[in-house]
C-alpha cells in the first residue's frame, strides 16, 4: 500500500510551529497579506537583479515517516548563483522605516532558512547564504541582511522543525482513515423526498466534474441535506477534502450544523466547526486585542497550539460553547482558537466573509497563493450579490482625513503634512462635485495615500498608548482597504465622488459586478454549489456570481401541492409614489383587516419601507377601533434597529395559542422576511405590499447605467430582480412543511406586468385576482375547501 503524502507550505510550517508571544492589534503592520503592492515590489526587485539571479524558484522536499511522507514546499523569491556558493533571497515589502530595523524578523528568516536547507541538499552544498531583502513600499528604499549557514547546522534546525510537526501530520493521516471509512458506510438519513435524490445526484456530478452548480430549490425540497450528503460522499471519494458551508445568516448556519449532526447519528465520523464573529465570542466587553487590555491575548501564541491539539484529538463537534470552554481552560482568545481549530476540521460552517472578504478572509485557506481541495456550499446564495458588492467596494471620507490631521497637528508634524496634502486633493474634487461625479482616474490620490500609509504605520508603531491612536488606527484600516481595492480596479468598477446628504464628502470605488472578485477565491477550491429558494432569474445570478459561461443550473421541483396554498393578487392597489396617499393606505389596511377577519390565524404583512408600513398600521388600528374588533384581531409592528431580544419577543407572539388573529407588520428585506421558520398554524398567510423595488439612489442609478451600457436591461438588474427577490423571500415564510396550508397575497397592480411576472417561481401557478371587496370571500372559500379535507 502506497504511503500517503501530507503537504504543507514552508510559510505555513514556520508560522505555525515557531509562533509565540501575544496577540497585539496595536501593531498595524501585523497583516500585509491584504496589500497586493508587495507582489509588485517583488517583481520590480527581481527584474533589477543580474543574470545570476533566478526568480520564483519552486522548492520541495519529502521526508519519510513510518506511515506517511511529509512534503514541504514553497517558492523562493530568488536564488543567486555565485562562483563558489548559492544565496537564497527572500523579499519582504514593508511600510516601516528601514533605518530602525537592526535584524530580520525571525519568522521571515526561518522561511528563508527552510528554502536554503532544501536547495543546499538538492545541490549537495556544505554551506549556503541567506539574504533578507526588505523594501519600503512607499519610498522603495531597500535594506538587506545577509548570513551564512553550515548545512549541518541547518539540518539539525530543520529536523527539529519537522519533528515538531510530526504529531500534527500523523493526526491528519489517522483521522482521514477513520473519516473516509465512515463516509463509505453512511446512508441518506431518511426517505428521499420527491426530486431530492435527483438534486443530490446533480450536486455529486458537479463536484465530480469540478464545475459550479446553481440550484433554484423551493422551500420543502430539503436542499440542505440534498447538498451536504453528496458533498460528504464526494470527500470520501477524494474529490475534495474540506467543505465550506457558507451563509449570510446565523439561523442557516444552525440548520447546516443540524444536517451534519443527523449524518453523524447515522454513523458519520466528521469534524465540524461553526465560526462565531469576534464581537460575539470575545470574553471582554470590547474586542480590544492587546495584552494590556485582554488577559487572553497575553501569551496567546505560547499556549494555543497545545489547546488546539487537545481539542481536535478529543472532540468532533466544535460548537461555540466547546470553543469557549477550551479557550478558558487554556487562557487563550476564543476567536483565534476557533480559526486555528478550523484548519483541522472536515467542514467549516461560517459567514461569507471568512471566504470572500479581502479584509476578513481566512488567510490559512484563502491567502495569496494558497489553494486547496475545497468544496463550497453557498446557502441563500441570492444574498451574495449585495454582500459581494459591499466586500469589494471601498470609500474614503475627507472628514476622516481631517479629523486625524487635527489630532496629530502638534503631535506628529510629518504625518500631519501628509494628511494635509491628501485632504487638499479631496477638497479639490469636492469643489468640482455637484452631488455626484463619476471619475475616470484617481491615481494621484492613490499615490498620496501610499505616503499617508507609511507615516500612519510609523505613528502607530511609535504611539502605542496615545489617546488619538484609536482614530488613527481606524483611518489606517480605511486607507489600507481603499488602496487594496484600488489595486483590483477593472471594468467591473465605477469610481465616483459624492457629497452625502449629511454633508460628508467621499470618493467611492464601487464594485458593480462582484463575479470576478468572487471567482478569485472560488478558483482556489474544486467545486461550488450555489443554492437558494429564490435564485431567479438564474441567469442574473450566474452573471453576477460567476465568470464561467458553462456553469450548470438546476430547478428543483416543489414538493408542495397547488391545493396547499391560495395565491391571490389584489389589482386595485399600488405602491407607486404618485398614487400614495391616505386613501391608498386605507385600502391596504382594509385588505389586511379582511384577511385577518376571514380566517382566525397568524399573518405577516411585508412592506416596502418603514414609513409606508407605519402609515398603513395607523389606518389598521383606526379600523380595528371603529369595528370593535380589537380583541379579535391583534397586531404587532417591527421596530427599526431591533435587538436580538426584541426580535425573539416579536416571534414569540407567533408561538402562542390564541383565539384572536395576529397581524405582524414587517419590512420586506428585513430580519423577518427570510431565515425564520414558522410552520403549521404559527403562520397561515403572507401579504406582500408592493414589488419590493429598492429606493432610487445614486448607487442604484450607477448600477442601472452600468448594465444598460453592457447591453442588458439596467432597470431589471438594479431594481426589478433585487426587488422581486425580496417579494419571493417574504412569500416563502408561509407553507414550510407538507402539512402546511396558507395564503400568499400580492398587493400591487404591477404584479400583472410582464417584467414582474417573468420572475415568478415556476410553482406560482393558478394565480387568482381580486379587489378589496372580493378578498374575504376568496379566503373563506379556500379554507372551507381545506378544512373539509
Amino acid at each position: 500500500m502506497d504511503k500517503q503524502v501530507i503537504r504543507i507550505s514552508v510559510r505555513n510550517l514556520v508560522e505555525f510551529i515557531l509562533r509565540g508571544g501575544d496577540i497585539d492589534n496595536r501593531v498595524a503592520a501585523a497583516d500585509k497579506d491584504a496589500m497586493q503592492l508587495g507582489a509588485k515590489i517583488h517583481r520590480k526587485i527581481q527584474r533589477q537583479m543580474g543574470s545570476e539571479y533566478q526568480a520564483e524558484v519552486t522548492l520541495r522536499t519529502k521526508i519519510e515517516f513510518d506511515e506517511f511522507y511529509l512534503q514541504i514546499e514553497g517558492r523562493a523569491d530568488g536564488i543567486i548563483s555565485e562562483e563558489e556558493r548559492y544565496c537564497i533571497d527572500e523579499i519582504k515589502g514593508v511600510y516601516k522605516d528601514l533605518q530602525s530595523m537592526e535584524e530580520p524578523i525571525p519568522v521571515h528568516l526561518a522561511q528563508a532558512k527552510c528554502y536554503a536547507y532544501i536547495y543546499a541538499c538538492e545541490k549537495e552544498q556544505e554551506c549556503i547564504d541567506v539574504q533578507m531583502t526588505y523594501c519600503n513600499m512607499e519610498t522603495e528604499e531597500i535594506k538587506r541582511f545577509r548570513s551564512s549557514f553550515d548545512v549541518s547546522e541547518l539540518d539539525v534546525w530543520f529536523q527539529h522543525l519537522v519533528n515538531e510537526y510530526e504529531k500534527w501530520a500523523r493526526f491528519q493521516i489517522e483521522w482521514k482513515r477513520i473519516r473516509n471509512q465512515s463516509i463509505k458506510e453512511v446512508q441518506f438519513p431518511y426517505e428521499y423526498r420527491v426530486g431530492q435524490k435527483e438534486l443530490a445526484a446533480s450536486v455529486y456530478r458537479t463536484i465530480y466534474h469540478k464545475k459550479k452548480l446553481f440550484i433554484q430549490a423551493p422551500t420543502g425540497v430539503g436542499k440542505t441535506m440534498a447538498t451536504v450528503f453528496p458533498t460528504v460522499k464526494a470527500v470520501g471519494e477524494c474529490l475534495g477534502d474540506k467543505i465550506f458551508y457558507l451563509t449570510a445568516k446565523t439561523i442557516t448556519r444552525t440548520v447546516a450544523s443540524q444536517a451534519f449532526q443527523l449524518l453523524k447519528e447515522k454513523g458519520l465520523c466528521y469534524k465540524t466547526i461553526i465560526l462565531t464573529a469576534k464581537e460575539k465570542i470575545c470574553f471582554c466587553e470590547k474586542a480590544e486585542c492587546n495584552p494590556d487590555y485582554c488577559p487572553y491575548a497575553k501569551g496567546h501564541f505560547d499556549r494555543v497550539n497545545d489547546a488546539v491539539y487537545e481539542l481536535i484529538t478529543r472532540q468532533n463537534d466544535m460548537s461555540r460553547e466547546v470553543i469557549e470552554e477550551q479557550a478558558k481552560k487554556w487562557n487563550v482568545c476564543p476567536f483565534e482558537l476557533g480559526l486555528d481549530v478550523s484548519i483541522w476540521m472536515d467542514a467549516v460552517i461560517c459567514d461569507y466573509n471568512y471566504a470572500f472578504d479581502p479584509n476578513a478572509r481566512l488567510k490559512r485557506f484563502f491567502g495569496e497563493g494558497v489553494k486547496g481541495d475545497y468544496l463550497f456550499l453557498i446557502d441563500e446564495a441570492h444574498n451574495l450579490v449585495e454582500r459581494g458588492r459591499e466586500m469589494y467596494s471601498a470609500s474614503l471620507y475627507k472628514e476622516d482625513i481631517m479629523k486625524v490631521k487635527r489630532q496629530v497637528k502638534f503631535l506628529d508634524v510629518k504625518l500631519a503634512k501628509r494628511l494635509d496634502e491628501c485632504n487638499k486633493q479631496l477638497l479639490s474634487l469636492k469643489r468640482e462635485c455637484d452631488g455626484i461625479t463619476v471619475l475616470n482616474s484617481i491615481a494621484h490620490i492613490y499615490l498620496k495615500l501610499l505616503s499617508v500609509m507609511a507615516e500612519l504605520e510609523r505613528f502607530l508603531e511609535e504611539k502605542k498608548e496615545d489617546s488619538v491612536r484609536e482614530d488613527a488606527l481606524e483611518l489606517y484600516f480605511e486607507i489600507r482597504t481603499f488602496i487594496s481595492v484600488y489595486e483590483s480596479l477593472d471594468e467591473n468598477y465605477v469610481i465616483y465622488a459624492e457629497l452625502d446628504d449629511d454633508g460628508r464628502f467621499r470618493v467611492r470605488l464601487f464594485c458593480v459586478n462582484p463575479a470576478k472578485n468572487l471567482s478569485t477565491y472560488l478558483s482556489r477550491g474544486n467545486s461550488t454549489i450555489f443554492f437558494s429558494a429564490t435564485l431567479l432569474p438564474i441567469d442574473y445570478y450566474k452573471q453576477l456570481l460567476s465568470v464561467d459561461p458553462d456553469d450548470y443550473a438546476v430547478y428543483a421541483e416543489s414538493t408542495f401541492s397547488e391545493e396547499q396554498r391560495l395565491l391571490v393578487q389584489g389589482v386595485d392597489v399600488s405602491t407607486k409614489y404618485t398614487l400614495r396617499g391616505e386613501d391608498m393606505y386605507r385600502r391596504y389596511a382594509s385588505y389586511l383587516y379582511k384577511v385577518a377577519n376571514a380566517k382566525q390565524g397568524n399573518y405577516m404583512a411585508f412592506f416596502p419601507s418603514y414609513k409606508f408600513m407605519e402609515q398603513v398600521y395607523d389606518q389598521f388600528l383606526e379600523m380595528l377601533e371603529k369595528s370593535g374588533k380589537s380583541e379579535e384581531i391583534k397586531c404587532i409592528i417591527q421596530a427599526p434597529y431591533m435587538s436580538e431580544e426584541g426580535r425573539e419577543i416579536f416571534l414569540e407572539e407567533f408561538e402562542e395559542t390564541s383565539d384572536a388573529s395576529l397581524m405582524g407588520f414587517c419590512v420586506m428585506g428585513g430580519i423577518f422576511s427570510e431565515g425564520i421558520d414558522l410552520a403549521r398554524e404559527r403562520l397561515i398567510g403572507a401579504i406582500i405590499v408592493g414589488t419590493g423595488l429598492p429606493q432610487v439612489c445614486r448607487d442604484r442609478e450607477i448600477l442601472k447605467d452600468f448594465f444598460d451600457k453592457k447591453g442588458l436591461n439596467g432597470f431589471h438588474y438594479s431594481y426589478v430582480y433585487p426587488g422581486m427577490n425580496k417579494v419571493q423571500q417574504s412569500a416563502g415564510r408561509v407553507i414550510r412543511t407538507e402539512d402546511d396550508k396558507g395564503i400568499i397575497l400580492l398587493l400591487d397592480e404591477r404584479f400583472s406586468e410582464r417584467q414582474y411576472k417573468n420572475t415568478f417561481p415556476r410553482e406560482w401557478k393558478g394565480m387568482k385576482y381580486c379587489n378589496v371587496n372580493q378578498i374575504e370571500s376568496l379566503i373563506q372559500t379556500f379554507w372551507e375547501g381545506n378544512d373539509s379535507k
